[in-house]
């Protein structure tokens, strides 16, 4: 490890969502970032320095620093980190990274926001800027999980809703359960049958139509197809504006 490149930090929080979800919140000076980035949090583990990227979930300006994780069965950052208290020491990245941030969105009228699991993180921070409110005339957020359990930072959201009523729609999706306040099913099934549409009341046609997407490798692989294919909009390149831009989680 190059400790040049990191700095110790100091756990604020654990919290526990699911028997797999946790948020872990951090007290570390850090560069500054754009919503929408990532930092790296790493543990010394039996002679090895084992780190990964996660993304802030707190708006630039917040602090403490808030990441979102998912444990991974035998996995050694996630399992050690689930276990750790307040005032335990954990290494974070002194640089942040990425550009899953909104100066990297073209302009337009309606921002959609795709995510599934913890991939919701970034996003969060994102609609805790002015910039999002300022750019686009809608906002819709989606965020898709297995169990309804799993649909954590309701209170944050609330505040979006409440904060931007005209402005702002968030929709909930479940795949292995029925919930009253959600969506049945996957992102994908509900791009290819309208839900999606029909439940924001907008289109995602349209040049003045700008989506993000972020969460795990299959949605990201058929949403862009479905996007691209059935609604006629096109990868986000640098040098080559478009309408779709991703983030690949893992």
């Amino acid at each position: 490890m190059d400790k040049r490149k990191w700095t110790e930090g100091r756990v604020v929080e654990l919290y526990r969502w699911t028997d797999r979800l946790y948020s872990i919140r951090v007290d570390a000076p850090v560069e500054d970032f754009e919503a929408g980035q990532f930092g790296r949090l790493g543990l010394g583990m039996d002679d090895e320095f084992i780190a990964r990227p996660y993304s802030f979930v707190n708006a630039p300006e917040e602090r403490p620093l808030d990441f979102y994780f998912i444990t991974v069965p035998g996995g050694p950052l996630t399992t050690r980190m689930a276990t750790l208290h307040s005032d335990d020491l954990i290494w974070v990245a002194r640089k942040p990274a990425g550009f899953f941030t909104l100066s990297e969105v073209p302009n337009g009228e309606a921002l959609w926001m795709l995510s599934t699991g913890t991939a919701v993180g970034p996003f969060l921070s994102i609609l805790k800027t002015e910039e999002p409110w300022r750019r686009f005339e809608r906002v819709v957020l989606v965020h898709a999980v297995r169990t309804a359990q799993e649909l954590s930072y309701q209170d944050i959201l609330r505040s979006f809703e409440n904060g931007h009523p005209e402005q702002f729609t968030m929709i909930r999706l479940v795949s292995r359960e029925v919930h009253p306040e959600s969506l049945r099913g996957r992102i994908t099934d509900a791009i290819l049958d309208g839900r999606l549409e029909e439940q924001a009341g907008l289109t995602l046609k349209g040049k003045g139509t700008q989506v993000m997407l972020c969460g795990n490798p299959d949605m990201l692989r058929d949403a862009t197809i479905l996007l691209v294919e059935q609604r006629g909009l096109t990868e986000n390149r640098r040098g080559r504006p478009g309408q779709i831009t991703m983030e690949r989680y893992w």
